[in-house]
């Protein structure tokens, strides 16, 4: 039977098997997080030829240790956070069937509960949810936090008409459907590697968004292919910064797609003291700040969710902040 507010059923609650410390020095102390697969490193392996850094487990020490924040994220979307935490507020409604996979939810379109009559006007996506391609096939807090901020900014009919924009570490695709269904006449590219490139078909197709949402595979640190176009509108990421390794191939992509005129709309969640390190490559690139528009910024801000704006800066600058 169909469950109200759990978004999975348990079995899409996966942990990895093995830990692995890869070839890269500063990284060489640290386990990888438990919680946490490798999405957008899929098909990434171990450095087998560098003996001293590489190392493979065949379980979970018992000294690996998930963070609070990652705990409290699974426990949300099973629906047993009910009553501790305030996220679940600002969260849309949602509705999961477990006979068929779909996951319902239900975004408002205005804060003011007494439009039309007394009813609020809303949104909907339908989402195929599976985990068997690693945790972004499911919709996590941070992307369903910066889809409910869109659909807050941007729900007149003209505000997105005619732009272009790119969902980076789509998933299931969520915030860049948000963004399709929001306004018919801007195009948008979902993206993700290759393994959740099915996901993310079907979720265009199972939210009749074909003719203007198209899923793209992209690979973070690898030459933008011509499916996905540069110097996009806005481009939309949720939930990114979570393998460190990564974080040099993101900041290079969101480079490499952006130029200063371009708008990022950045939603993450601090969970290691190693996210520093991204903001570290960041700012070699981007200048950003905190989305103070946003009227639940307060109660996700207490969960570690910060939602940024961030503008590349112009290669000229780049150079002298560099010297």
């Amino acid at each position: 039977m169909p469950t109200e507010n759990p978004i999975l059923p348990n079995t899409c609650f996966v942990r990895l098997n093995t830990v692995q410390t890869y070839a890269i020095p500063e990284l060489a102390h640290e386990k990888l997080d438990a919680l946490n697969p490798l999405r957008h490193l899929i098909d990434c392996s171990p450095i087998q030829d560098v003996k001293p850094t590489t190392e493979t487990k065949s379980n979970i020490d018992s000294d690996t240790q998930i963070t609070e924040g990652d705990q409290e994220d699974e426990e949300i979307l099973r629906g047993s956070k009910k009553s501790k935490s305030e996220l679940l507020s600002v969260l849309p409604h949602q509705h999961f069937s477990e006979s068929d996979g779909v996951l319902d939810l239900t975004f408002s379109l205005s804060l003011n509960k007494h439009l039309q009559g007394g009813k609020e006007p809303q949104v909907s996506i339908r989402l195929i949810v599976d985990a068997a391609p690693g945790c972004g096939g499911i919709a996590w807090p941070a992307g369903q936090i910066l889809s409910s901020y869109l659909t807050q900014t941007y729900q007149t009919t003209t505000s997105l008409s005619n732009k272009t924009i790119i969902e980076l570490g789509s998933g299931t695709g969520l915030v860049g459907l948000i963004a399709g269904k929001l306004d018919p006449l801007c195009t948008t590219y979902i993206t993700d590697q290759a393994p959740l490139l099915d996901i993310m078909r079907k979720n265009v197709l199972l939210n009749v968004l074909e003719d203007n949402v198209k899923a793209v595979e992209l690979n973070w640190g690898e030459p933008v292919p011509s499916t996905v176009p540069s110097k996009p509108d806005i481009i939309l990421a949720a939930d990114c910064v979570y393998f460190e390794p990564a974080f040099p191939l993101l900041v290079q992509t969101l480079a490499d797609l952006s130029d200063p005129s371009t708008l990022i709309l950045f939603c993450y969640k601090k969970r290691r003291k190693a996210d520093k390190r991204f903001f570290s490559l960041l700012k070699k690139k981007f200048t950003w700040a905190e989305v103070m528009d946003d009227p639940n910024r307060g109660i996700y801000n207490r969960e570690a969710i910060t939602l940024l704006s961030l503008r590349k800066i112009p290669e000229k600058n780049q150079v002298e902040k560099r010297k």
